[in-house]
């Protein structure tokens, strides 16, 4: 083995170690799942994705009665000659056998592959399946969620459908159900927060839906589940405790043109996605899920997915959310973990700045689903997310980002974050540093909108710094760090190429106390600026500060003892004098830097540039005194200044850990040596003179 070799390796372990003792309060504090289901696995692949059939509907749904009558007549009111006398037969052939009052009961009706169930325009509440579980059904022996439900097998949700689904379409191959109205919002199936689910479709492969609104529920409106084939098309989703359109261990899926807002969570979720590209680099032969011409807004994210793998999500509007599209690993009990080959071009991605903390900290969150007042704009957040953010990849590789219009954000465009292995449940030492590898950030419109307008980003890049073969275009703007790998023209080709085990020791600090996040407690992190720290309040601000007083304590010791032991006409004197300045300026950058905007990365720098000056010069000084200890001074000089040059110049390559890292090692150690060296530093006695020079022939320690 080669000495380069053993202190790569070596550098990388101890590191390591910091990053896990950092990181690890994260188990603790992060909550234990965003959505917890059955052990299930993926689609084998043989399905397709399902097309629209056009033919007259098999069943009928509707509302007979006076009122749901009156409500029909006046909603087909205005539709176009054709299309209300379409409606009108439909109505008067419901009345018959083919005819249903409420859609749970079609879908029981449906006794063989490739039925088509239409619902008229009307709202539908389902009333027969509303009540609690009953007999049997209330006695199921299952475990339970963390987050309040029980987690039913698939035998369960088909013995009793209706325990946590307002309707359930459990094992139907190949049904379409669609609206029949003007528009989506003319057939709304309404949940009225009685049920976890509004719509559950349970591997039902081949299933459609089509031209209505679900609203309502206690966890999502429209839910697919281990389908293996699966068409969302003109659908509404909204006001729902976490999700609008959640499909999960699903293949062969699209949406299109929908719409989802006022969710806890997100309003898309292509939660574990068939994992069909894991090992493969760029190119990959299909996308297992694609979403095209949807509109997302006013969620706590417009959209999510852990391990959200291989799914194309392009020609879609996320904007004014807390943030705009998130994917993670962060998570456990979601098959396909790390995500893995998302892709997204061409999307507006905007003004994504709502803080919705604010109904968790003043109580309204805390009230039951029906009187928090979703339908009048409140959103619960559910999970930990920095507000003001365009792109969140917490955790993924080989993603792709081109060609999207990323602007109006007040925190960062994009931001790239790593997430342990422990995180999602999995220990192995070699899986640990497995995620934020090879995301591709190429060709995307930052701080520009659809129209050409100019909407700068406070940030457009947020990185952590771990992981190798990331790379961002070269006309990104202000980014923290401010030095970044660039893209080539062809994917893959990254210069400046940087491969590191850990992200920068801050920026994970920051991390580990904003997911401290606990939306049923009522836990909003003190120190975490997602929540409304502000100043000192922050983390980042307060290790700075306290790094500050220990070096002005220490240092400023150190220079007084030096400064009785010199000449104060001396170069040394001067020199020690300057220094101390110099560090002192440094200190004070350094915490106003931390307090500022990620995109102010020349204030921190500034303080690293006097700083390294301060220790390099201080070890000058001192080489005839204290040989060891002014040479490890001047290598701490050394560190802070490559620690500046990597983080505003050009990242260091070839280093597994960030000068950062060696630096907070070092300095820990220095620390405590000067401690010992300003209580030896030999101090002239009265009358003695002082050498001008420090002695040739000092005390080596």
């Amino acid at each position: 083995m080669s000495w380069t070799w053993c202190t790569r390796r070596g550098l990388a372990g101890v590191a390591a170690l910091l990053s896990v003792l950092v990181l690890g309060g994260l188990l603790l504090a992060a909550p234990a799942v965003a959505h917890e289901e059955r052990p299930v696995k993926f689609p084998d692949g043989s399905g397709s994705v399902p097309t629209y059939r056009k033919g007259e509907p098999d069943l009928l749904v509707c509302k007979t009665g006076r009122a749901g009558r009156a409500d029909f007549e006046r909603r087909i009111a205005r539709y176009p000659r054709g299309l209300k006398e379409r409606n009108e037969r439909l109505f008067a052939r419901c009345g018959g056998k083919d005819g249903y009052r409420h859609l749970q009961a079609a879908v029981d009706a449906v006794d063989r592959p490739g039925m088509t169930i239409a619902i008229l325009p009307g709202v539908y509440k389902e009333e027969p399946t509303q009540p609690k579980p009953s007999g049997a059904c209330a006695r199921l022996k299952a475990r339970d969620s963390s987050l309040g439900y029980q987690i039913l097998s698939y035998a369960q949700q088909k013995r009793c459908p209706s325990n946590q689904n307002l309707v359930a379409i459990i094992g139907k191959k190949d049904l379409q159900v669609e609206g029949t109205g003007l528009s989506r919002s003319d057939v709304i199936i309404d949940g009225q927060y009685k049920k976890l689910n509004v719509i559950r479709a349970d591997e039902s492969d081949g299933v459609y839906f089509k031209n209505f609104t679900a609203q309502r529920s206690t966890f999502n409106s429209l839910y697919v589940l281990a389908g293996d084939g699966f068409v969302i098309d003109d659908v509404l989703t909204r006001w729902n405790d976490e999700y609008g359109f959640l499909t999960f261990a699903s293949d062969h899926g699209l949406y299109k043109n929908c719409e989802s807002s006022g969710n806890g969570d997100s309003g898309i979720y292509p939660g574990s996605a068939s994992d069909i590209n894991n090992g493969r680099g760029y190119d990959v032969p299909r996308y297992s899920i694609e979403i095209t011409g949807c509109y997302s807004h006013h969620n706590m994210v417009g959209y999510s997915g852990t391990a959200g793998d291989s799914v194309y999500v392009h020609d879609n509007v996320f904007a004014q959310n807390m943030g705009g599209a998130s994917m993670d690993s962060a998570f456990p009990g979601h098959p396909g973990l790390p995500q893995n080959h998302a892709r997204f071009e061409r999307n507006e991605i905007r003004d994504n700045n709502q803080n919705y903390y604010r109904y968790v900290r003043d109580g309204t969150c805390a009230k039951p689903p029906a009187r928090r007042g979703y339908e009048r704009g409140v959103v619960c957040p559910q999970i930990s997310m920095p507000p003001g953010t365009g792109i969140i990849t917490a955790g993924g590789n080989w993603n792709i980002y081109e060609d999207n219009w990323i602007s109006g954000h007040q925190r960062a465009g994009v931001f790239l974050s790593a997430v342990p292995a422990f995180i999602r449940g999995e220990g192995a030492l070699g899986k640990q540093f497995d995620t934020s590898h090879h995301n591709r950030y190429a060709g995307n419109h930052f701080g520009e909108d659809r129209a050409g307008r100019s909407r700068p980003n406070d940030t457009d890049v947020w990185w952590d710094g771990q992981g190798g073969g990331n790379c961002w275009q070269a006309s990104a703007g202000a980014s923290s760090p401010r030095s970044l790998p660039e893209c080539g023209g062809r994917r893959g080709e990254v210069s400046g190429d940087t491969d590191r085990v850990v992200g920068e020791p801050a920026k994970l600090a920051q991390l580990m106390v904003c997911s401290e996040y606990d939306a049923r407690a009522r836990r909003l992190p003190a120190g975490c600026d997602w929540y409304g720290a502000r100043g000192v309040e922050r983390v980042e601000v307060q290790i700075a500060l306290g790094v500050a007083v220990v070096l002005v304590l220490v240092g400023g010791v150190l220079w007084w003892r030096l400064r009785s032991s010199l000449a104060a006409g001396g170069v040394a004197g001067r020199v020690a004098g300057g220094a101390a300045v110099a560090g002192l300026l440094g200190l004070v950058l350094d915490v106003v830097g931390s307090a500022g905007s990620s995109a102010d990365t020349l204030v921190p720098v500034a303080g690293l540039v006097l700083l390294g000056a301060w220790w390099a010069a201080t070890g000058w000084v001192l080489r005839g005194q204290r040989r060891a200890f002014a040479w490890v001074t001047v290598a701490m000089g050394v560190l802070t200044l490559l620690d500046a040059f990597d983080k505003a110049v050009f990242m260091i390559p070839w280093v597994p850990v960030s000068p950062a890292w060696v630096r907070m090692l070092v300095g820990v150690v220095w620390v405590v040596w000067a401690v010992v060296v300003v209580a030896r530093l030999r101090v002239p006695l009265r009358g003695e003179a002082a050498s001008g020079e420090p002695a040739s022939a000092g005390a080596v320690s």
